[in-house]
């Protein structure tokens, strides 16, 4: 049985750059959330996001069940293979769950975290970015909802690696071991499934520094092309979608908006999937599919290695 107050009790997991950008402040100013508390895993940095909001801060182990003991639901910025078990940890404990992408680098984990949260009967989502934010939220419904889609072309090309980023998630190990694929492939699929069908075959090469290419075939029958990478030259960065079909020609919205605003949407989503029991449409469920292509593709890439 999950705990509930009037307010939905949401604690965050992470205290680093985009916890304090994002996940804090979007808690914080939430009028329909109380903001439990902070765990991090350097003392210090808990401290002081929590300071900065308001709430309680924890770290060490001991301190993950204690916030989990204060709160209804747990929301986490932390690297995808630490939040799967603690995802699985935080639903064992009757908590709703507000994950980041990808959910995990490993299916078998992200497999794990979801079955818990079925165990358990707690709702989730999974922030994917363009599933939230006012500007790209209705256009991927818009797009969903037409028929007729032969073929796609996106590129989400980053900088955080080229000659003088100031990037604060260029520090981020994860992020350097894994590359565009693991890191932003979860926004162009987010994208790409609602609108074309789930991924059926995948094929993948390897381009410069951490760029990678995917060629999908959809179950509508359409295909897609898609380009990842973080190591793109500045002038170089920058991100687009292109559906092609008897709609025409039809690209994403520039521009994606204010991201704390685009987390409050996601903590309404499970705000609604929590009052009505109805999962959203982005919920581990879903983030698990994404792994599972990643996934696959790496392997893919593996293989082709030298």
């Amino acid at each position: 049985m999950t705990k509930q107050t009037q307010q939905l009790r949401i604690g965050l997991i992470g205290a680093g750059p985009w916890a304090g950008m994002t996940q804090a402040p979007a808690l914080a100013g939430h009028p329909d959330v109380m903001f439990s508390g902070v765990w991090g895993r350097r003392p210090d940095a808990a401290a002081a996001l929590a300071d900065a909001h308001g709430t309680a801060a924890f770290t060490g182990d001991e301190g993950i069940d204690a916030l989990f003991a204060v709160c209804d639901a747990v929301a986490f910025a932390v690297p995808p293979d630490v939040q799967a078990p603690l995802a699985a940890r935080a639903a064992a404990a009757g908590c709703h769950l507000l994950l980041d992408k990808p959910v995990a680098t490993n299916t078998a984990a992200a497999r794990t975290a979801a079955r818990a949260a079925e165990d358990a009967r707690v709702a989730s989502v999974v922030f994917c970015t363009l599933r939230f934010a006012s500007q790209t939220a209705p256009w991927v419904a818009e797009q969903a909802a037409a028929d007729g889609w032969f073929t796609a072309h996106a590129q989400w090309l980053g900088s955080l690696y080229s000659d003088g980023s100031d990037s604060p998630f260029a520090a981020s190990p994860w992020r350097r071991e894994k590359g565009g694929l693991w890191d932003v492939g979860p926004h162009a699929l987010s994208a790409l499934i609602p609108v074309l069908g789930d991924v059926t075959t995948v094929s993948a090469g390897r381009g410069p520094a951490d760029t990678v290419h995917l060629v999908l075939r959809h179950a509508s029958g359409a295909s897609s092309t898609v380009t990842l990478g973080l190591s793109a030259p500045g002038e170089a960065a920058g991100t687009s979608l292109v559906l092609l079909g008897e709609q025409g020609r039809v690209e994403l919205p520039d521009g994606w908006g204010d991201p704390v605003a685009s987390f409050r949407a996601a903590v309404d989503a499970l705000l609604e999937a929590v009052r009505t029991g109805q999962p959203d449409a982005c919920d581990i469920r879903f983030g698990v599919r994404l792994t599972e292509i990643l996934a696959e593709a790496e392997e893919l890439l593996v293989r082709a290695a030298p």
